[in-house]
């Protein structure tokens, strides 16, 4: 699955390990979430969205919408 955390962090000035910080998730799961090759659990992708203040959709491209992006 696609998704717009790199640009969210850049956005708000952290780095993967201060978004892990305020999640309470490690780096490693930051970046493997960022470079697609971990999903995160819906749980997990509601505090991503929470913290940036927007909607899910907005951070993760899911099928055919990402392509379309």
């Amino acid at each position: 699955m696609k998704n717009r955390i790199k640009v969210y962090r850049a956005m708000h000035d952290l780095t993967q390990e201060g978004l892990a910080n305020e999640l309470g998730v490690t780096r490693q799961t930051i970046l493997a979430i960022e470079k697609g090759k971990y999903d995160p659990s819906l749980d997990l992708a509601f505090k991503i969205a929470r913290f940036f203040g927007v909607t899910i959709e907005e951070i993760f491209l899911y099928g055919d919408t990402a392509e379309q992006k």
